[in-house]
């Protein structure tokens, strides 16, 4: 699955499937269904699914053809043995995006056919090969704001081993006693897939530092085979999927519930960010009204005080010979101008031209008021619109949460879970197997 750091791997996984199991595989594979559950199926694109191998007739129909032609062989198997293989060919749906999108994927999917037939043994062990082109991808087409469709390739197939059959001791002839009898195409899933010692290039067998063969994992086996074959197909640009996973793949469903748990992490992480920021936005908000109701009120108190200091000032601004009015006709006008009067004006004055530059401080103050509640009113506006965009995306979030509930629901908490801690597993192993070996003292000392 997809890590979001840049890289495109290509994987395959396996899954071994019973009579049981294999009806609804086909069902699923070749959309027989009325109706699905997985939301992202859009039928009206179904048309668009490719088939490298039609299938002739049932999937349980082929099998019992082949068997009754003694193409194959099921001696000995048990009534409830997994008799049917399916291999889901994937890669993350971007590379496709990137790169052409169906036509790409038509192409690769061929490429990765001819893998399969490889791997399985023959073209005529396989039932059924169909490339899927009708699933959205829907966290891609919600970032992206435009349908991107996630393109992968179902293989169903039989897993068959060639077995040799002994003479027994029954035999009459004892020269033939322990020789080939004959030779049958023996369905196993569990030979199939058997894991192997290691082997070098000579043949020998390969060992660990305590002497003991080291195992060769057969789905480990497998995603190297696939993605040699890719690579030599052409296909540089991809990267080994799940490398060093010693585990059995997921299947299908497992798969897409672990992709959702992923998502649904990613959605509540996001989620909380956006509370987090919608708390300090409402916080800053609360401040800023806070300090704009404050600078209203001073502005209410300082503006009477600011009018009648002007208007009263004012008038007494211009020179004192100016101010003081003329003697009457019957007034001693000199001697009580020179003595008296123009002293007092004088005083008068200078206490008017201090309040006169009070008025001015306060005058600017009011301005400045004035100008910083206008910013703290447009700030808190625009906090009001971010809040709003927040909670509307904190409600998108609720709906994807709501519908990766629905999951669980669907396909039960338990297993989900289970889905769930696979993948911690395998991520475990693959951060163990990445990290940097210790250097040894000798080392260090060269």
């Amino acid at each position: 699955m997809a890590r979001n750091d840049g890289k495109n791997r290509a994987s395959v996984r396996n899954a071994n499937l019973t009579d049981k199991q294999i009806g609804n595989a086909q069902r699923h594979n070749e959309r027989e269904k009325e109706s699905y559950t997985n939301p992202d199926i859009v039928p009206e694109r179904t048309a668009m699914n490719v088939h490298y191998k039609q299938p002739t007739d049932s999937y349980a129909g082929m099998f019992a053809a082949m068997e009754q032609e003694g193409v194959i062989s099921t001696r000995g198997l048990k009534d409830d043995a997994k008799k049917y293989g399916e291999l889901i060919f994937d890669v993350n749906t971007a590379y496709f995006d990137n790169n052409g999108g169906y036509e790409f994927a038509r192409q690769f999917y061929a490429d990765a056919y001819r893998a399969a037939v490889k791997i399985v043994g023959g073209e005529q062990y396989i039932l059924s090969a169909v490339m899927h082109a009708d699933e959205r991808n829907r966290a891609m087409s919600e970032a992206l704001g435009r349908d991107v469709y996630h393109y992968h390739l179902h293989v169903v197939y039989i897993p068959v081993v060639e077995k040799k059959v002994l003479w027994t001791k029954r035999c009459k002839d004892p020269a033939l006693v322990g020789t080939v009898k004959e030779t049958i195409i023996q369905v196993s899933s569990s030979k199939k897939w058997r894991s192997n010692p290691a082997v070098d290039e000579n043949g020998n067998p390969i060992l660990n530092k305590k002497g003991k063969p080291v195992i060769q994992k057969s789905y480990s086996v497998l995603q190297d085979d696939f993605y040699q074959f890719m690579r030599s197909a052409g296909y540089n640009d991809i990267e080994r999927g799940e490398y060093g996973s010693s585990e059995v793949h997921l299947t299908v469903t497992q798969f897409k519930v672990a992709q959702e748990q992923q998502r649904l992490t990613e959605v509540v992480q996001d989620k909380q960010v956006i509370m987090n920021e919608i708390t300090r936005l409402e916080e800053v908000r609360d401040q800023v009204v806070e300090r704009a109701d404050a600078a209203k009120e001073r502005i209410k108190e300082l503006a009477p005080k600011l009018k009648d200091i002007e208007s009263l000032t004012k008038p007494y601004l211009k020179d004192p010979d100016e101010v003081l009015p003329q003697p009457a006709t019957l007034e001693s006008a000199r001697t009580y101008r020179d003595k008296r009067a123009l002293p007092l004006i004088k005083r008068i004055l200078k206490v008017l031209r201090g309040l006169f530059r009070e008025f001015t401080d306060l005058k600017y103050k009011h301005e400045s008021l004035q100008r910083d509640y206008s910013k703290e009113l447009g700030q808190s506006e625009r906090l009001r619109d971010r809040i709003h965009e927040l909670l509307a995306e904190n409600e998108g979030l609720r709906a994807t949460a709501r519908d990766f509930d629905r999951v669980c629901r669907f396909f039960g908490r338990d297993r989900v879970t289970n889905a769930v801690e696979t993948v911690k597993r395998q991520e475990a192993i693959q951060v163990q197997q990445h990290q940097p070996r210790p250097i040894r003292r000798h080392q260090q000392s060269l």
